[in-house]
């Protein structure tokens, strides 16, 4: 009786071994109805100006005055913002999913270093936001109309005299 029993697992475990590999998951697919009333199914598309949504947060004053990755000075007063991986000098348009605000900043910084967060803007980035009291705000990314690069500080690229 113990021999048969083994005999049968070696058995299954040899057959499982040969059976197909479970699909990969796909995307979630979108339907609607075609002109005839046939279902038509595609994949949803995010718009390609789209880069992500999540926690916002905002810094200042402690900071105010010293350097930013970039090189430059930071000023609290500055639509600017800190983002781990858009180019610097690239503006990023900021939407407030709380109240519909949004604000176009220059990036300057990097971070947030802080999980769950996607981008800290300036105080004045946080004010046009509408977010100062809270501090956090759910907030959705877009690249601006043109991509365009925002001219950085002649100050800062000027060779010193």
């Amino acid at each position: 009786m113990h021999g048969r029993t083994a005999l049968l697992l070696m058995g299954m475990g040899l057959l499982g071994g040969c059976a197909s590999r479970a699909a990969k998951p796909q995307p979630p697919e979108t339907s609607s109805a075609g002109d005839d009333g046939t279902k038509v199914t595609r994949r949803e598309k995010m718009p390609r100006d789209y880069l992500g949504e999540g926690l916002a947060s905002f810094y200042g004053p402690g900071l105010h005055g010293r350097p930013t990755a970039s090189g430059e000075k930071f000023n609290q007063n500055a639509l600017t913002a800190a983002h781990r991986t858009a180019r610097f000098g690239s503006c990023v348009k900021v939407m407030n999913m709380e109240n519909g605000r949004q604000v176009e900043v220059r990036v300057n910084d990097r971070g947030p270093f802080v999980d769950g967060r996607i981008i800290d803007v300036s105080k004045a980035a946080a004010k046009a936001l509408g977010m100062l009291d809270k501090g956090l705000a759910r907030v959705r990314l877009y690249r601006c109309g043109s991509d365009r690069v925002s001219q950085v500080p002649v100050e800062f690229w000027a060779a010193p005299a």
